[in-house]
Formats: structure tokens, sequence, C-alpha cells
């Protein structure tokens, strides 16, 4: 892919735009036999009347809204809300009045539970996102109603690349990886230079086998601070 196609990355809409400082690093990935694809992937499900999400202006949005050397905390999802409205880019993120989905209500008792803060009255994190969490998908999208949709199309190889930059170029991020697939996906992590914090993950199959009282908010602070890093505001604000 050639570095005006990029402008619309993989996507058929002209708006989509992929931040400058992941450009700069991930274009190479955009050349590659595997975007390319995904890329006739994506635009024979559209033609097929296929409904993908999220929208093509939000496949990057968390590249977008978190520029590279602003990342302090990766959190992994898997792949993106296959119902309608919900999923804008960001993993376990849903847009204003949507509902919260049993994962993001679990993290959000956590974090009251942690760190004293009351559940909000929506579920959009991109107050996260702006402070420096790259809210990061495995798969960045689905089609509507069935979940896991596009795995093994490609989008796993993006992302690991994604996770590879991160992992080289920076220091002391911390990784949040809730799950046995987040933890296999990030288990090339350099420990030595990086936190990295494990834990069942937030699904009311399993929150209550470890992520409940994990500490990982609290926990997160802590490093960062411990490094001279400013901490996450954890709240979510009207």
């Amino acid at each position: 892919m050639t570095e005006e196609l990029l402008e619309k990355p993989v996507a058929t809409d002209d708006r989509v735009q992929l931040e400058s400082s992941w450009k700069k690093r991930l274009l190479p990935e955009f050349e590659k036999d595997y975007m390319e694809s995904l890329k006739a992937f994506l635009v024979a499900e559209k033609k097929a009347g296929k409904v993908i999400y999220p929208r093509g202006d939000e496949y990057f949005n968390a590249f977008n809204l978190t520029p590279f050397e602003q990342v302090k905390v990766v959190i992994l999802g898997q792949d993106p809300y296959h119902g309608p409205g919900q999923a804008h880019g960001l993993c376990f993120s849903v847009q204003p009045q949507v509902p919260f989905p049993p994962s993001l209500r679990n993290i959000f008792k956590e974090i009251q539970d942690e760190l004293g803060l009351p559940i909000p009255n929506h579920g959009c994190l991109t107050h996260w996102a702006q402070q420096g969490v790259l809210l990061l998908n495995a798969v960045l999208t689905v089609e509507q109603s069935k979940a896991a949709a596009h795995q093994g199309k490609g989008w796993e190889t993006f992302t690991d690349a994604v996770i590879h930059k991160v992992n080289n170029e920076l220091e002391n991020v911390v990784f949040l990886l809730w799950g046995s697939y987040a933890q296999k996906k990030g288990n090339f992590i350099d420990q030595s230079k990086h936190c990295v914090l494990k834990s069942p993950h937030p699904s009311p199959l399993s929150a209550h086998r470890g992520f409940f009282g994990n500490g990982h908010f609290k926990k997160c602070n802590d490093y960062l601070e411990s490094k001279g890093i400013s901490p996450i505001d954890w709240r979510v604000p009207d």
C-alpha cells in the first residue's frame, strides 16, 4: 500500500486518518501482502452488504487519540463489540448513551472498589486514551452480530507489530493483560523495561476468579509514579 492509500488505511472512507507518529512507524505494515489481503477482504464484505463495526473512520481511533510518544499504558482487548452503536475503536469502550457491556461494568466496579471512584454515567473511555492509555484490540473490525468474524484475516499481525514497536522503542510502559488471549499476545514483552500486570478477564465468566481485587489500577499508577511519570486519572468524566 502506498502512503497515499494510507491516508484511507484499509478502509474505503476518505475521512480515515492515521496519526502521524504511528504512521511513521507503521507505514511498512501497510505495504505488506497480509495488509493488502485484509483490505481486499474488508472491501468485499462491504460490497456484499455486510455491516462492519466500528465505522471506517474509527478503525484507528486508539492510535489517533494516543500518539506513540504519549503511550504510558496498554490495555489489550480481543475484538470490537458487535452490537449497533457500541464499538468506536477503543477496546472495552462504548459510545455515550450505550449501556455498559458486562466486562466494562466489571472494570468500573473494580475501579470503584480499588480507588473509591464512582461508577460513571457512560462508558466512553476517551479520557483514558487522551492521557496515554492505548486501548488496543487485537482485531480492529467485526461483522455486526458475529463475534470474532474478522479474526485470522490479518489484524492480529498488524497489532503484533504495534506491540513490538511499543515494547522496543518505549520504556516504563504498563501492560494490562486480562485473560489468556491478551497474555498470550503479550508474551514477548520485555519485563525488564516495562511493567506487565496479568489477571483473569473482566468478563462475568472469569471476573470472580481474580479480576476483582487484582489491584491493577493502583499498581499501574504506583509504577508510573515510581518512574517519575504522571499517573492516570481513571475517572470517566460526565
